[in-house]
């Protein structure tokens, strides 16, 4: 297979990030025989600071024509400490999101067992964690008319959603449940908001065509204290845009370090993967960021386009560094591994999975039917 990807590295750690899921994608190039041509571009600060804007035309170019987008981080603190800037990273990412209807984001969160000592959560809840959050990620308070008046000092954000854009995800989780253990759970706060009445309606009405599947409702701020302590009772969460954005940053704490959980953001032409987890400036160039959430990125990637052997063999390296204990300082504080080092293991050890040491199937899958 041939592709051609858009490389986004974007701010702090994500370019050093990236830069591994790069030697893993040219093993599995050299180790299964397909061509991947990598097309790198500016976004967020470093666009700000070359450019003038945190999406420059010829990014959103290069991303229109690739076939997928690996990206890495955005974000820088000189932007966050300046509520009167015009303009900052985070801009981009919104603005090339809705720019290719990125409209679902889907966040697998798995416990994986040589690393359940890691979560500061009890045990014996988590262990049977295994969950992906379908986040709405082209409407609701983020895209929104802003208004701020500097006389009176007033700020507004409007949270709006159309049928359309509540109808689509909806169809994409219900599909991936059927795939899974056949239960969606809508997380909302319809006892407050009109649009969360509204995705409850049309919810209730799609859930009709999917009568094998079980539809459960939580609010917002129960589904966050269940999610701590019950995570295994979740299958598939379906959410909104900032509902997904907090729940899924949770989800980290499950794994027990934010730099382990990947990302997919599909629309009906587009796709671009990446790691949850922000900047992180304070380890800029300091060899110690956790890469595997980057890695397992390039993962979802390769499901994406139905390489899952592929995929498979990506995944069971970086089990295989979990079990040989090559990760960085955040998984085991005594680390001396750094970025570059883990990344290199990573990618030294893919290869077919008959050659591959002995793993069990279900700590391999990233998460059956993640990706549509």
């Amino acid at each position: 297979m041939r592709l051609d990807i858009a490389v986004l590295g974007g701010d702090g750690i994500g370019p050093e990030v990236v830069a591994q899921s790069l030697k893993c994608l040219r093993s599995v190039e050299e180790t299964f025989g397909h061509t991947f041509r990598f097309k790198k571009a500016l976004i967020g600060a470093e666009a700000i600071d070359k450019k003038g804007t945190p999406l420059p035309d010829e990014t959103l170019k290069i991303c229109k024509n690739s076939d997928a987008i690996l990206f890495g981080a955005i974000g820088m603190p000189k932007f966050d400490g300046n509520p009167n800037a015009k303009v900052w990273p985070e801009q981009g990412l919104l603005k090339l999101r809705k720019e290719l209807d990125l409209f679902a984001n889907i966040r697998p969160v798995k416990v994986f067992p040589a690393l359940i000592k890691q979560s500061p959560l009890n045990k014996k809840l988590i262990k049977d964690t295994d969950l992906v959050i379908y986040r709405e990620l082209s409407g609701g308070i983020y895209y929104g008319n802003k208004s701020i008046d500097s006389g009176t000092n007033v700020a507004t954000d409007t949270c709006s959603y159309s049928e359309e854009e509540i109808s689509r995800i909806t169809h994409l989780a219900f599909k991936a449940a059927k795939n899974r253990r056949k239960k969606v759970t809508l997380v909302d706060k319809a006892n407050v908001l009109e649009t969360s009445r509204l995705w409850r309606r049309v919810l209730n009405s799609i859930a009709q065509s999917y009568p094998e599947i079980e539809l459960e409702t939580l609010f917002i701020d129960n589904a966050a204290v269940q999610m701590i302590l019950n995570p295994s009772q979740f299958d598939v969460i379906l959410t909104d845009n900032m509902f997904g954005d907090i729940l899924s940053d949770q989800g980290s704490v499950l794994a027990g370090s934010i730099g382990l959980l990947p990302s997919a953001s599909v629309g009906t032409e587009h796709a671009m993967f990446e790691p949850i987890h922000g900047s992180y400036p304070d380890a800029k160039d300091k060899n110690i960021a956790n890469p595997v959430a980057a890695i397992l990125s390039a993962g979802m990637l390769l499901q994406h386009f139905k390489l899952n052997e592929e995929a498979d063999a990506l995944v069971a390296a970086v089990l295989k560094s979990f079990s040989k204990k090559i990760v960085t300082p955040d998984i085991m504080g005594s680390s001396k591994y750094g970025t570059n080092y883990v990344g290199d293991f990573i990618a030294d050890n893919i290869m077919e999975l008959d050659d591959h040491f002995n793993m069990n199937d279900e700590n391999i899958d990233l998460g059956k039917s993640t990706i549509i």
